[in-house]
């Protein structure tokens, strides 16, 4: 039976974003080197995706650029279309976190191309992987991207919805990814649901649907209100990401036990390099909690190395992708 690989993607910005703060601060790059110690120890590789705050953190950026020197982690970009410059006060706010989509074009392009530069300039790299702040992809996102050379995208998580969340007050909140691919696929840069002819993997993040589609579909159309917490109440929650929260680690080892029965050729996991901090998101509030990640994610990563798993960065496994299909 295939082994699939192991893909950590981390979101890598700001400290504790959830509180909206008015002040960003970059305190969790000092609790990276942690993580990127225990990820090399298991022979495993992090994508870190990487927003305007923390490109432009030196400290960050020494310390990444040694671990991409070594071919231990990778650097991708990553936008928060709120707070990059350049600023519009039409278009997001500490209290409005607006998606990419939202953006009108030109607004998009000039703040793609903020980071994307600093990207550049401070690594030293042609930057090809993507995720979008908030899993706010489109259309017009990814064929901006294409156009800048970028080769794989991760903003699919597949089968959720994002709409009850709003970007632009007045918007029509985020994504919905029902019926979206749950293993990677080229794009089709005008409908991301489907596979296409472009240049762009898309590699979902690594989410098992526990409900029947039809349930699926009715659910999402009601979470917010008491009908979807009674939905839950009796059928459980309706997704298991491939994400620790310190309370779910038999449910992580359920995903990895799915994902290896099902043969996916990926396994992809999500974190914020803010949780890797006490205090630096609502899960993770203190040095407790944090041991506590750190314990999951050793049993975690013990669990892949004896399933025989190896562990890829984003742009490797399309090398890999591109090996393959050749």
């Amino acid at each position: 039976m295939p082994k699939p690989y192991f893909i950590i993607t981390i979101d890598t910005e700001g400290d504790n974003l959830w509180s909206r703060p008015e002040l960003m601060t970059t305190e969790n790059r000092r609790f990276i080197p942690r993580f990127q110690q225990l990820c090399e120890q298991y022979g495993f590789k992090p994508t870190y995706l990487t927003n305007y705050e923390m490109v432009a953190d030196d400290e960050f950026v020494k310390m990444a650029k040694e671990w991409v020197a070594n071919r231990t982690a990778e650097i991708g970009l990553h936008i928060h279309a709120w707070d990059t410059p350049p600023l519009d006060q039409n278009f997001g706010s500490r209290f409005h976190h607006v998606y990419q989509s939202e953006l009108p074009d030109d607004l998009l392009r000039a703040k793609t191309f903020t980071v994307h530069s600093l990207l550049s300039e401070r690594f030293g790299i042609q930057p090809v992987s993507h995720r979008a702040g908030r899993w706010g992809i489109s259309p017009k996102v990814i064929r901006l991207l294409l156009e800048m050379g970028y080769l794989i995208d991760c903003s699919v998580a597949p089968g959720e919805t994002f709409i009850r969340h709003k970007g632009l007050p007045t918007g029509k909140g985020g994504p919905d990814f029902s019926g979206y691919p749950i293993t990677p696929y080229m794009l089709d840069p005008f409908d991301l649901s489907l596979p296409g002819n472009s240049n762009m993997l898309e590699v979902p993040a690594t989410i098992k649907p526990n409900y029947p589609s039809i349930l699926q579909g009715f659910h999402n159309k009601v979470h917010a209100g008491l009908v979807g917490k009674a939905v839950r109440a009796f059928a459980g929650e309706p997704f298991l990401w491939l994400r620790p929260t310190g309370k779910n680690l038999e449910a992580l080892f359920h995903v990895v036990d799915w994902g290896v029965d099902e043969q996916l050729p990926v396994l992809e996991f999500v974190l914020h390099s803010s949780e890797l901090m006490p205090g630096g998101s609502p899960r993770f509030k203190d040095n407790d909690d944090i041991e506590q990640l750190y314990s999951h994610l050793k049993q975690l990563f013990k669990k892949l190395e004896g399933h025989g798993i190896k562990g890829v960065t984003l742009a490797e496994y399309r090398q890999i992708w591109n090996d393959n299909v050749a």
